[in-house]
């Protein structure tokens, strides 16, 4: 059976909405967790913006939640809609001064010395500042997807009641005073029997509900698992729902297997991964570890003769319980559903003895019966993220008490906007915030990715591995058929094969109507390990050098089609994956920027293709520019990279340049301290490579910097070199300019009589050069000083 895969396109009037994340079409169920989430938002806070976070592990749907719940709250909001991640596609935390750009991007232009990065990304920047000044007075909604500490969130909050903000987590935020979670779990039996009829079809699940509840809870109920199993099943039209029970039954023991070894440091594999093993056989009685405890896992006789699928699918949600109540696991894994997938009434139950109810009152959710069994009621271990008075976190770290914003014993203190310890709550964490938060073998996601991805063909599997590859693990035909060296629509084809087996997840197409594709970070780690293990280096190395290549040639045919008097392409890309039109190459160049900016990033971080990223680098300072989109924040981190990969290979020269681009960037921004460092260290490099325009540049830079800082004396000096090296070189335009920055330094020091010399010098020497209009402007100038000094009349014409 196939199903096309629609995306949730509500109209907008303002196109805010559009920078929202695609969710899937087809959603089921979280009635009370919008409840909840509406009830947060409706609570009043004091001091800054109000801030609701929806924590759940992956694939809990955590982030389709959020949409909907954002999309269905948005016209309170009509100053805008904005999105960012928190995390980069390999599961590191964005420092709080990147999010503040981007999102500052978001609302319009904003000046270049906030975009442009200074000192540093932390909370005292200023795109921080300018962020929550930008807050004032207006109404915005802001979903910060996967947060990993409030360290970054506090930097970002104004203060501003009628903003609002919605994060989500893989944990519980400690750190942000007045902050109840809604814990996100599994759905409830019938919102996961209708997702599993609306993707399988109704047919096959309403001929069995009995089968297909057995399902849902062998999935723990949680929708990214669903989804996977409902692939598997439209995979296998004529399976009963029954035997995909069996199937991932047989799974899970191969999964806790493999759990083991790499938990006991077992080798297999390059790079520690353990190679993947067929499933085999489990024999009645055979125990399996979940997470320290064996577990008798009874199977099937012959022929389809099961031992009851449903005392299956509850030892495998038993299972999954097991290794949610483990505090390590959840410490490692970031888990904050609470409770195991499988537990009965998971999900959106209501009765007032369920998971969740509300409060009377202040409408705020309320966890009842917490502990008992058969109630879904969320353990106590995760409950404790919310057991304060008011939602505060009140725990202990390391037998050290911890105050109510999470801090070891903060003490208030002046934030980076003055306002007593606001800004500070989570910055200790972000050392332990760093890496992707992996989903446990023993969970039932990682059982079901198993066995879909086993039924996967190789070039399907290949295909998949690949895709960790790809720039924030985007891709569409251009890039997916460079990483695995085959045709652009054979590479589509089987994109599309993944999409309906639930394995990415559809994206917006590009702006010439490609389809996009992006893997989900659920199953990133995971492929990663299988990529180790299946791959060899070489190949991968391959595989990312055909991905930068394809990219050059992207770019260069697109500044080509921008600018055509630079000259025809001497290489055409083929035909499926040609730009056409001019609009079509600025609309490309200024979509993928961000994942072009990756692939170089990553390039250059790996340290083994420094040739392809700096070819890709100077392609982009080339093309980029031509679309009219070149922020100065681009500018400098395309320069950051090259002066990278020079410096890294001992290209003093292409350093020295590298350097003085960032100098003037910064300058630009009218943060001179930092260009001066940056001149500084350009003049080291020219003088290395004997690079005496280089120097004179740097020389100059720094005098400017000097002058602009209110040091006039400094400046002469510098200007003073800076010239005497443009006159060695015979640059007359050049000497002309020092020659006027030098009698403006004079003047600064009130050294009229050494100011006028050095204007008639440059008078007449730009008289020789011809420019008439630099001579009007000097003399402008020179009239303007004489008059000031009072002896206008006294001093000779220059005419």
């Amino acid at each position: 059976m196939t199903r096309k895969t629609a995306m949730d396109a509500r109209p907008t009037e303002d196109g805010a909405l559009d920078r929202l994340p695609p969710v899937p079409a087809l959603f089921s169920g979280r009635r009370t967790e919008l409840a909840a989430l509406a009830a947060a938002a409706a609570r009043p806070v004091r001091g800054r913006s109000p801030v609701v976070v929806l924590a759940g592990r992956p694939g809990s749907g955590r982030t389709t939640l959020a949409v909907r719940f954002v999309r269905s709250i948005a016209h309170a909001y009509p100053d805008g809609v904005l999105f960012t991640r928190l995390s980069a596609p390999d599961g590191n935390r964005v420092p709080p001064g990147q999010i503040a750009r981007q999102l500052l991007e978001q609302l319009g232009p904003v000046p270049d010395a906030v975009l442009v990065p200074g000192s540093g990304d932390g909370a005292s920047g200023p795109a921080c500042g300018a962020l929550r000044e930008a807050q004032a007075g207006r109404r915005l909604l802001l979903l910060l997807d996967d947060a990993r500490d409030a360290g970054q969130l506090w930097p970002l909050l104004a203060d501003e009641p009628g903003c609002l903000v919605v994060a989500t987590t893989a944990g519980p935020l400690t750190g942000i005073e007045d902050i109840d979670p809604v814990i996100l779990g599994g759905l409830d039996q019938p919102s996961a029997g209708d997702l599993l009829s609306g993707l399988v079809g109704g047919t096959r699940i309403g001929c069995d509900p009995v089968g297909a509840a057995d399902l849902a809870e062998a999935c723990g109920s949680g929708p990214a698992t669903l989804r996977l199993m409902a692939g598997w099943l439209r995979n296998h039209p004529k399976a009963a729902v029954t035997e995909a029970v069996r199937a991932l039954a047989q799974a899970a023991p191969a999964a806790a297997a493999k759990a083991t070894v790499v938990a006991q440091g077992g080798a297999g594999g390059r790079s520690g991964a353990v190679k993947e093993q067929p499933p085999k056989p489990v024999l009645r009685g055979q125990a399996g570890p979940r997470d320290g405890v064996l577990v008798s896992v009874p199977t099937g006789g012959p022929a389809g003769e099961a031992a009851g699928s449903g005392a299956v699918a509850r030892l495998i949600g038993q299972a999954a319980r097991l290794g949610a109540g483990n505090r390590s696991t959840r410490a490692t894994t970031g888990d904050a559903a609470g409770r195991g997938p499988g537990d009965p009434g998971e999900g959106t139950a209501t009765a007032p003895g369920s998971r969740e109810a509300v409060r009377a009152g202040d409408g705020r959710p309320r966890r009842a019966d917490r502990g008992r069994p058969g109630t879904g009621a969320v353990p106590a271990a995760a409950g404790d993220i919310s057991k304060a008075a008011g939602g505060r976190p009140v725990e202990t770290e390391r037998g050290r008490p911890v105050d109510g914003r999470g801090l070891p014993g903060a003490e208030p203190g002046p934030g980076a906007d003055g306002q007593a310890g606001r800004r500070r709550g989570g910055q200790d964490a972000e050392a332990a915030a760093q890496g992707p938060v992996p989903v446990p073998d023993t969970d039932p996601l990682s059982t079901a990715f198993d066995l879909t991805y086993r039924s996967l063909n190789p070039a399907q599997a290949r295909m998949l591995r690949m895709l960790t590859l790809a720039p924030a693990q985007l891709a569409d035909l251009r890039t997916a058929s460079a990483l695995v060296g085959c045709p652009p629509p054979e590479a589509e084809a089987v994109m599309r094969q993944l999409a309906e087996r639930e394995l990415l997840d559809v994206e917006p197409p590009a702006a010439d109507g490609t389809p996009r594709y992006r893997l989900p970070g659920r199953l990133y780690l995971r492929l990663v390990r299988l990529r180790d293990a299946a791959d060899r280096p070489a190949e991968l190395q391959l595989a990312r050098a055909r991905l930068l290549e394809r990219l050059v040639r992207l770019v260069d045919s697109a500044r080509q089609l921008l600018d055509p008097a630079a000259g025809p392409v001497t290489d055409p890309l083929p035909g499926p994956i040609r730009l056409r039109t001019a609009a079509q190459a600025a609309d490309w160049l200024i979509g993928e920027r961000e994942s072009l900016f990756g692939a170089v990033a990553e390039a250059i971080g790996q340290a083994d293709l420094d040739g392809s990223a700096g070819r890709l680098v100077t392609a982009l300072l080339r093309a980029l520019p031509l679309t009219g989109a070149a922020a100065p924040a681009d500018l400098y981190k395309l320069h950051g990279l090259v002066l990278k990969v020079a410096e890294r290979g001992g290209a003093t020269r292409r350093a020295a340049a590298a350097l003085l681009n960032l100098g003037d960037l910064q300058a630009a921004a009218g943060r001179w301290e930092q260009a001066a460092a940056r001149y500084r260290a350009a003049l080291d490099h020219a003088r290395t490579a004997a690079d005496d325009p280089a120097r004179a540049r740097a020389l100059e830079g720094i005098g400017e910097c000097h002058r602009a800082l209110g040091d006039p004396v400094r400046a002469a000096d510098w200007y003073g070199r800076a010239l005497a090296l443009r006159q060695g070189l015979n640059d007359r335009p050049a000497e002309a300019r020092l020659l006027v920055r030098t009698a403006e330094a004079h003047a600064g020091q009130r050294r009229f009589e050494e100011a006028d010399r050095e204007y008639r010098a440059a008078l007449a020497l730009l008289r020789r050069l011809g420019d008439e209009r630099g001579r009007a402007a000097v003399a402008g100038t020179l009239d303007a000083l004489r008059q000031q000094a009072g002896g206008g009349s006294d001093h000779p014409t220059w005419e």
